[in-house]
């Protein structure tokens, strides 16, 4: 009798106890349940600043300024090179080799240079060794310098680079560092 009546205590209870709480169940792993669950207020997204870009034209002004540094520089002195080819557009290496016309080595158009596989780049009119020199320049710093990477090439023993730091002065880039 005792297990009816508990039966029966059951029976009315269970189904009362179930249809009261009328809220659904919430499982934890379900994104937008935890976000109302921690009363989270989602700051609106700000728009990303745009990096400062480089125009052409100081980029152009800041590969020459590089590219004279690097000619001033004597790597060449010890290796017997013919020619030296510049990595870049054709009308910026006509202004170099305008503006270094009596250089020892001669700077050259890149189309005469042959490029055999891991060995020393080859002038075509002399048959020589010759060296590839190339500059890389990064966007603006924060300050509105310029990162610059000046790099030579004459082979895989024969190669280095000096990272340089130049600064705008009117329309004129200056070197502030070399390492």
């Amino acid at each position: 009798m005792k297990s009816k009546i508990v039966f029966a205590a059951l029976c009315v209870c269970l189904p009362a106890g179930c249809s009261t709480n009328k809220e659904e169940i919430v499982f934890s792993d379900e994104s937008t349940v935890r976000q109302s669950a921690t009363n989270i207020v989602d700051a609106v997204p700000q728009p990303k600043p745009q990096p400062k870009k480089l125009e052409k034209l100081d980029e152009l002004r800041v590969r020459q300024v590089v590219f004279g540094y690097l000619l001033s520089r004597h790597f060449w002195d010890d290796g017997g090179y013919s020619a030296i080819f510049l990595q870049g557009a054709d009308d910026e290496v006509d202004a170099l080799i305008k503006n270094f016309p009596n250089h020892v080595p001669p700077i050259k158009p890149s189309y005469l240079a042959d490029l055999p596989l891991n060995r020393s780049p080859i002038d075509r009119d002399t048959g020589g060794l010759a060296m590839i020199l190339s500059v890389d320049v990064g966007e603006p710093n924060a300050d509105d310098s310029v990162d610059a990477l000046g790099k030579w090439y004459a082979g895989g023993a024969v190669t280095g680079f000096y990272s340089f730091v130049l600064e705008k002065s009117g329309d004129d880039w200056t070197i502030e560092s070399v390492k």
